[in-house]
């Protein structure tokens, strides 16, 4: 599976750190290093255990090291891989020569005869690319979010009759992104989003995807407090870069 080839990746590549906070909020997990890194992952509070202790892992999860946290990427709960992921990109999400700064629409290759097939709701993406492109298909869990969604499901048999991906990286927490890209190996560009993405090109070259669109972290003690007030992207600001990498 792609979680295991991440944390191989990850694991060979960059040296063992020790986490020094971890903040589980009700939008964004966030992990800090012993070197003042700080990455993030999606939190699926609402698949979470009930109770009042809703995260079953190891604990304290502060003052474990990287190695031991990583094994979390291949976990089925979906805190603890929130942990995982965000323990990865930790370590790999930062700034680096290739990255490209900007918005996700000044880097995917759309046209006006693709059909775009769009995995998780990413609003401020929708007009845009209905604009741009032949036809929009957006799959997301909760259809309710607004008119014209897709049920999650169908993605798999209908990304092969698309132009273009765009999938979010949650689906690796979920244990999806294998089948997802899969459906989409025929697509001309494959791109992972949101702030859960891992900017590891190596790890999913062989998998067709042509795009990897997320951010780096540069203030990670206002990522920390905005993940700890229930916070997201919208109030991440300044303090992160969102950055695109070609596969």
């Amino acid at each position: 599976m792609i979680t295991t080839e991440l944390k191989e990746h990850v694991l060979a590549r960059w040296p063992e750190k020790r986490l020094v906070d971890v903040r589980i909020g009700l939008g964004y997990t966030a992990v800090r290093l012993d070197d003042d890194s700080v990455g993030v992952a999606y939190t699926f509070h609402r698949e979470a255990a009930s109770g009042c202790s809703v995260f079953k892992g190891k604990r304290p999860l502060a003052g474990r090291t990287t190695t031991e946290i990583l094994d979390y990427l291949e976990s089925s709960d979906p805190l603890e891989a929130a942990v995982g992921l965000a323990c990865a990109n930790a370590l790999v999400n930062q700034p680096q020569p290739e990255h490209c700064e900007g918005d996700l629409l000044h880097f995917l290759s759309v046209g006006f005869l693709d059909r775009v097939g769009m995995v998780g709701f990413f609003g401020p993406l929708v007009a845009p690319l209905k604009k741009r492109s032949r036809e929009l298909l957006i799959f997301e869990r909760d259809v309710t979010r607004a008119d014209g969604l897709l049920p999650a499901a169908e993605a798999f048999a209908r990304l092969p009759q698309c132009d273009v991906a765009v999938i979010t990286s949650t689906s690796l927490m979920l244990g999806q992104l294998d089948r997802l890209l899969e459906a989409a190996s025929g697509c001309r560009e494959v791109a992972l989003v949101g702030a859960s993405t891992p900017l590891a090109p190596e790890v999913f070259r062989p998998y067709q995807v042509t795009l990897l669109s997320g951010i780096t972290v540069l203030d990670g003690p206002s990522v920390l407090q905005v993940v700890s007030e229930g916070g997201g992207m919208e109030f991440f600001g300044d303090s992160v870069r969102k950055v695109n990498v070609r596969v």
